[in-house]
Parts: C-alpha cells; sequence; structure tokens
C-alpha cells in the first residue's frame, strides 16, 4: 500500500503546484470574501504545513518547525516560496514513505495527532484524504474567482 499511496501524495502535490500556477491573478490566490474563510494561498500554505509535520517530522524524522497560526493568517507569500514549499514537500513525504516497512502500517502512527494514537494505515489515508480535500476547495476558490 505504501509504494501507490506515495504516488499518490506526490501526484496531487504536484496538482496543488499547477493549481496555484493557474491563478491568473495573485491577489485572487490571497482573496477571501463572503462565506469563504480561507484563500487559495493559505490553504496551500496549511498543506505544505500539515504534511511537513505528519510525514516529514512523524515518518521522516525532520525538524520542521510548524508555524500553523501562519499557514491561515500570512498573506501575499511569493509564489516562488510556495513553490519551493510544494517541492520540499513531496521529497519530505517520499522520504518519510520511504521508511515504512509493511509490519509497521498495522502498528499506531508516531505521533498523537489528535486526542488519541491512532494506526498507520488510518493515519495516512486521513492525511491524503485531507490534501484532496483542501485540494478541490483551492481549485474551486480559483475558478470561483476567476470566471
Amino acid at each position: 500500500m505504501i509504494h501507490p499511496l506515495t504516488e499518490l501524495f506526490i501526484r496531487d502535490l504536484q496538482r496543488l503546484k499547477l493549481e496555484i500556477e493557474c491563478y491568473r491573478d495573485d491577489v485572487n490566490l490571497w482573496k477571501i470574501e463572503n462565506s469563504i474563510k480561507n484563500s487559495g494561498g493559505n490553504l496551500c500554505l496549511h498543506l505544505i504545513g500539515n504534511l511537513k509535520t505528519y510525514i516529514g517530522n512523524g515518518l521522516g524524522g525532520t525538524s520542521y518547525v510548524r508555524q500553523r497560526d501562519f499557514e491561515f493568517a500570512g498573506k501575499n507569500v511569493e509564489r516562488s516560496v510556495l513553490y519551493k514549499g510544494i517541492d520540499e514537500t513531496i521529497e519530505l513525504v517520499r522520504l518519510g514513505l520511504s521508511g515504512i516497512k509493511p509490519e509497521a502500517m498495522v502498528q499506531n502512527f508516531p505521533m498523537v495527532i489528535w486526542e488519541k494514537e491512532t494506526g498507520m494505515e488510518f493515519t495516512l489515508l486521513h492525511l491524503y484524504g485531507h490534501l484532496n480535500y483542501h485540494l478541490g476547495q483551492i481549485n474551486y476558490h480559483r475558478r470561483m474567482l476567476e470566471a
């Protein structure tokens, strides 16, 4: 399961980069209005922070320090910084998932993310679903603002 999951994470992180590239106007990348609470740029920062924390630190043993508040409050971050963050995340996902032995899939994830321990398989599927949930939001956000 690790190999296909790795391919899916990488594929969809590359799609994240493409979604950010597709914004024609930098202003729209950071725009929120009406009931939209998070901009495409902030969701991108959030996905980077989330995966660098849980897969990079949790599985890859990196020392990334998450700035969760900035993920949602930061504005006008250069696209080149977002692209670099996505590329780094792809490498951390590749590194973190490559170290998982098949027998580890039935063990608990090495970090407690919620209030109690969760299984490796469940947590990885949750993280992948979380990536896709926000990827869809970014796509919709861009299309709505730049229609």
